[in-house]
């Protein structure tokens, strides 16, 4: 199996920059490979835009294109590509961006995209994602954090790893909260889906699979989860090979 994914929690922590703290891991990721252009995935920017969600787009490609000429790579975005599936199809790279995972799924069932990345994938093709970009990894939206804002044609998403990811898990239950915690929300999850694990993966954090191999990178512990077993917390240093065996 050819996967090369770098799949990250979260784009920017506080009072940091855009993309500032997975930027060396980025770079690194993109130097392993032959890849000189990225295709850009920017349906999960829904922003508050007098000129619509084409406007949106435009923006949020300019933003991560701008992160990306500083590393030394050019970013398109496939908004602007006459025919999706092509572009994906001769794409070196693809990144798909954070922001609503709903979106992001609806749009990418709509553009007949989720089974041509999901075969370029296993193919090799070098692909990354922050939030949203890591939830369509798995199987299922299912573990988002996001609002439905709108209904996909299906929940299923590029499974091309056998888990689901949790990105930005926090802990904290904040007082006065009456509502379920994060952990809750997922025990939740798994009473239906009692087969799989779950990712709780903490901010500046990311996931790099290569072929069979996992390795988890970042300066908090994830928090795993599976019906059945008591939730563990593993360090960078811990083997979690058995996330994907």
């Amino acid at each position: 199996m050819k996967r090369n994914l770098l799949l990250i929690s979260n784009s920017t922590n506080y009072g940091e920059a855009y993309l500032g703290w997975p930027r060396e891991y980025i770079k690194s990721f993109l130097n392993e490979t032959t890849a000189k252009r990225v295709l850009f995935i920017p349906y999960a920017g829904v922003n508050l835009s007098d000129d619509g969600l084409m406007a949106s787009f435009d923006a949020y490609e300019a933003r991560v294109k701008a992160v990306f000429a500083e590393l030394g790579y050019e970013l398109y975005s496939i908004h602007k590509e006459a025919d999706a599936v092509q572009a994906v199809q001769e794409a070196e790279a693809i990144a798909v961006g954070g922001g609503n995972t709903f979106y992001l799924v609806y749009m990418m069932h709509k553009m007949k995209i989720m089974g041509a990345i999901r075969e370029r994938v296993f193919q090799g093709l070098p692909y990354m994602g922050w939030s949203a970009g890591s939830n369509v990894a798995c199987p299922t939206l299912r573990t988002t954090n996001d609002m439905p804002i709108i209904e996909p044609e299906s929940f299923a998403c590029l499974n091309v790893i056998p888990f689901q990811i949790n990105p930005h898990y926090l802990d904290a239950n904040p007082e006065g909260h009456g509502g379920e915690t994060r952990e809750q929300r997922i025990e939740e999850f798994l009473v239906v889906n009692p087969e799989k694990y779950v990712v709780g993966l903490r901010e500046a954090c990311l996931l790099r699979i290569q072929g069979n191999k996992i390795k988890h990178v970042g300066g908090r512990n994830l928090r795993v989860f599976k019906q059945g077993m008591e939730t563990a917390e593993y360090s960078s240093s811990d083997n979690i090979q058995f996330l994907l065996d």
